[in-house]
């Protein structure tokens, strides 16, 4: 059963439970425009044990070197990788294709499995979808991947695949979430089927730090904009994929377990949704 609730107190070995009946570390290092390993060494080094890749990322491979060269186990480190739509949406069977851009994947991975596997976007159509899920579902039973889910999907993908007939359903749903963008239809859809919310942009590229409500509530706590932007995200129970290449910025986004924001602090940063304007990625 899945535990979508953090407890407290929070810490970099915090972990939710996916429906899959696997645990998924509540904070995760986003691994997009990252051309080699040492960010994810670096973040071994902090304490991660959660790297999120993509087909789309072209550095799947990276991501296993850094995992084998880390000199931790490899069961200790949760890896993520993703199927665009466009790698499968004209195939003859889509469910085959998705399987075999599994087996690709892993090939590059350099290693036995992946702990999660999503389907990267919604852009199959509702047939599509349906068949691309079925090819996920076929990677688990051959032992490929531990949990399966999708990425960008809104309520109504979500609701479409769901009502199909599904052996296994999705236990993560990757979105941009933020406090500008908060998407909170999602959360509350996804809170309620047992499926877990991960944040990527969560520190939204950047384009935010000087927002004077964010900067007022770092001020609080002497914290840096970026620490309260993931601290903000762990304490909604989302699972933030906060991404750098910088040793530095890494260390920075992990030190976010020495204080909690105040119930005020909350309700200031939720104020600042500003709906699809306040996205800084596409969104189907």
């Amino acid at each position: 059963m899945a535990s979508l609730k953090l407890s407290k107190p929070l810490s970099l070995t915090s972990a939710f439970t996916l429906s899959s009946g696997h645990s998924i570390p509540a904070l995760g290092l986003g691994f997009f425009e990252t051309p080699n390993g040492a960010p994810a060494l670096e973040s071994f080094k902090v304490g991660y044990r959660h790297i999120d890749s993509a087909r789309y990322y072209q550095n799947e491979g990276e991501m296993g070197v850094a995992v084998r060269q880390s000199g931790i186990p490899r069961e200790q480190i949760f890896c993520t990788s993703k199927v665009l739509s466009e790698d499968y949406a004209f195939s003859p069977s889509i469910s085959e294709a998705v399987v075999k851009a599994v087996e690709s994947s892993l090939s590059k991975f350099g290693c036995d499995y992946f702990d999660l596997y999503l389907l990267h976007d919604p852009g199959a159509g509702p047939k599509g979808r349906i068949e691309a899920w079925k090819g996920l579902e076929v990677a688990v039973e051959k032992g490929y991947v531990k949990s399966i889910g999708v990425s960008n999907f809104c309520v109504e993908h979500l609701e479409e695949l769901l009502a199909s007939n599904l052996k296994i359903r999705p236990a993560v749903n990757q979105v941009e979430l933020h406090p500008w963008y908060q998407q909170r239809d999602v959360k509350e859809f996804c809170d309620k089927e047992g499926i877990l919310v991960q944040a990527y942009c969560p520190l939204v590229r950047g384009q935010r730090m000087t927002d004077p409500t964010l900067q007022k509530v770092a001020e609080r706590h002497n914290k840096t904009p970026a620490q309260v932007l993931v601290r903000w995200s762990l304490q909604h129970d989302l699972n933030p994929l906060p991404k750098s290449t910088k040793a530095s910025r890494i260390r920075e986004n992990a030190d976010v377990f020495d204080f909690e924001l105040s119930k005020d602090d909350m309700e200031e940063l939720d104020a600042l949704d500003a709906g699809e304007g306040g996205a800084v990625t596409w969104d189907d």
